[in-house]
């Protein structure tokens, strides 16, 4: 049975600006009024800079997503609602590794956690492409999505190199962010081509 896609947007936004709330208000106000006050946040900046980033790349790419959607169905609302929970994780782990600054532990969680995430989002993807057919404008602008499989991957073997070294780890994160930092084009591109085609 198809279903409108309006208030899986429309939660999905709401869910996102929650995430977003819960991380600024993990930055605790320094006591002090000099500069110096503020040098133990930097580990915790760094961590919500990085974990904003990631959350708003989500956001973007749920968003566009949607704009070639013409309908949902049970699973997608299912799949959708894993990709919620594993973004809802992104405060502990961010603050767990700001407040430790970066050690190996808390780095390792925030990797799976963004592993996850990944996973995620590429079930919501799939599950989305099925139901429209393999034919159909989102299967088109995705393709075999090597730009997500990538991503994965790499979060895996950052993953793994945390137990080595964790700031080596955590620059991989900001590589991975920097991927999809610029909005994805391939939807963008389909939209702009179908409708020119009409």
């Amino acid at each position: 049975m198809a279903l409108g896609k309006g208030r899986i947007e429309a939660f999905s936004d709401g869910v996102i600006a929650i995430i977003i709330t819960i991380m600024v208000l993990e930055m605790k106000v320094p006591h002090g009024d000099s500069i110096e006050a503020l040098k133990p946040l930097i580990p915790v900046f760094m961590s919500y800079v990085l974990s904003f980033i990631y959350v708003g790349i989500y956001w973007n790419n749920h968003h566009h997503t949607m704009q070639v959607v013409k309908s949902i169905n049970g699973k997608t609302l299912w799949a959708n609602l894993h990709l919620l929970f594993w973004l809802s994780l992104i405060p502990f782990v961010t603050g767990w590794m700001g407040e430790n600054h970066f050690a190996k532990w808390p780095v390792m969680c925030y990797g799976f956690v963004l592993f996850m995430n990944g996973i995620a989002y590429s079930i919501l993807v799939k599950n989305l492409v099925r139901h429209h057919g393999e034919h159909s404008l989102l299967a088109q602008a995705f393709g075999e999505d090597w730009k997500g499989k990538i991503s994965i991957i790499l979060y895996a073997i950052a993953i793994g190199l945390s137990w080595f070294s964790a700031i080596a780890a955590f620059v991989l994160y900001v590589v991975v962010a920097c991927i999809w930092f610029m909005p994805d084009k391939r939807i963008e591109n389909k939209l702009t081509h179908h409708d020119t085609e009409n």
